[in-house]
């Protein structure tokens, strides 16, 4: 069996190994020390099945931050990043599960603010529910997140007030994700009535 004999810190959060003296591998430091390798450790099978365990869960934290780099996603969304980059299933539950521990994700604030941004960009409650759901955001948190918006029909006045009333309005609604309320106010219908 093969015996760490050194153990280096390296720039940017690595660690050189040496085995049975020589020059084995660098590695990031936290897979490393979860593992357990220390100087006179021997590097048996069970201490190379944990360290690749622990190199496969730090590199998919490493494309889960990454990916959370420029953008709030979904734990849903997350999960199916890592997929695609071939994160193996297993890593792809910790990482997300440590991310929401941490709060890094959190599907509520995730929900309340691509509602608001949907509907700020002019969507009805029909389009932003289905957006949601696309990004694997649970009912209950999508009714929670529609619930927290300027009602439907203000939104939809307020659009009618900038394109004025008639067919192009209502049918820009009505592909917006608007009710059937706001597009019989598109087309004047009972606007005046309104709640």
């Amino acid at each position: 069996m093969p015996v760490v004999t050194a153990l280096r810190a390296e720039p940017r959060g690595r660690v050189a190994v040496d085995l049975d003296g020589s020059a084995w591998r660098t590695l990031p430091t936290e897979p490393v020390l979860r593992a357990g390798l220390r100087v006179g450790c021997e590097l048996d099978s069970p201490t190379v099945r944990r360290l690749r365990q622990e190199l496969r869960r730090a590199e998919a934290l490493a494309v889960a931050t990454r990916s959370l780099r420029s953008r709030d996603l979904s734990a849903h969304a997350l999960d199916e990043r890592l997929q695609r980059a071939d994160v193996a299933p297993s890593a792809r539950r910790d990482a997300v599960a440590t991310l929401a521990r941490v709060g890094a994700i959190d599907d509520r604030r995730f929900a309340v603010a691509r509602a608001h941004a949907l509907a700020g960009r002019g969507y009805g409650d029909a389009a932003i529910s289905a957006d949601l759901e696309r990004r694997g955001i649970s009912g209950g948190i999508r009714a929670d997140a529609l619930a927290g918006l300027e009602p439907e029909f203000d939104r939809a006045r307020e659009l009618v007030r900038r394109r004025g009333t008639g067919a192009k309005t209502a049918r820009f609604l009505a592909s917006k994700g608007f009710g059937d309320d706001a597009v019989e106010a598109a087309l004047g219908v009972g606007f005046a009535n309104g709640p």
